[in-house]
């Protein structure tokens, strides 16, 4: 009987940042489940990536997180890496934004991650490693004025990650929260700022991806929580 991958889990995967994460774990032996709400994009990407199986989910939605890990593990095994890219945002100050948003925003950003870490970190405490992963961005860090929608939710996924990462990381299980100080190099994106395919400007998907991949499997001597990665030109 042929051995089982290692499984990799990764939430929100679009056609950026998500779909080259995929790729580097498929890449590098994992079996990776896709969580994302769009049908067709997963199922195009499990024809493209080898080893890659799609899951219509909505991350906000406790139920389907539940249903949906149940399958992933009898299909593939519990998840060895966690990595929460699902990410909801919405331009605009404390007194335009809905306080809908703000809180769809915080379902996804924040109990996401609380949901998804709840099932799958017993089984990696159980094997004594793991990692779980979340992509952030500089929201985390600072609250700009027509960011009210977005940068309280950042802000509170990155302290939930850092409580994460104390309790688990005695266990062996290491937490990481990668800070993308950049626009990422996308279609919308491109329109968005007017500027062609890699430029500079932007942060490239499979960089971000290579990073997180390097997170992931750090030395357990010499892990990092606090993760920042930003292109050459931009300035902070």
């Amino acid at each position: 009987m042929a051995q089982k991958l290692p499984v990799a889990l990764v939430s929100g995967v679009g056609p950026g940042t998500g779909a080259a994460i995929t790729r580097r774990f498929a890449r590098g032996g994992y079996a990776v489940a896709m969580l994302a709400r769009d049908k067709d994009r997963l199922a195009a990407l499990e024809r493209e990536i080898e080893n890659t199986h799609g899951y219509s989910c909505d991350v906000a939605d406790e139920a389907q997180v539940e249903a949906t890990l149940q399958r992933v593990s009898s299909d593939l095994g519990a998840p060895a890496v966690l990595v929460h890219n699902a990410v909801g945002g919405a331009f605009g100050t404390f007194l335009e934004i809905e306080p809908e948003v703000l809180n769809r925003n915080f379902q996804v950003n924040t109990m996401a991650l609380l949901h998804l870490a709840r099932r799958v970190a017993p089984a990696m405490i159980e094997r004594g490693k793991g990692a779980v992963i979340v992509t952030g961005n500089t929201s985390a860090l600072r609250g700009r004025q027509k960011f009210a929608g977005f940068a309280p939710t950042k802000a509170a996924q990155r302290i939930l990650a850092e409580a994460m990462a104390r309790d688990l990381g005695p266990t062996g299980v290491h937490v990481a929260y990668v800070v993308i100080d950049a626009v990422i190099d996308v279609e919308w994106t491109r329109a968005m700022f007017s500027k062609p395919e890699g430029d500079p400007f932007f942060a490239q998907p499979s960089a971000i991806a290579e990073e997180v991949w390097h997170v992931a499997h750090q030395e357990r001597s010499a892990w990092s929580f606090n993760v920042e990665v930003r292109p050459f030109a931009e300035n902070w």
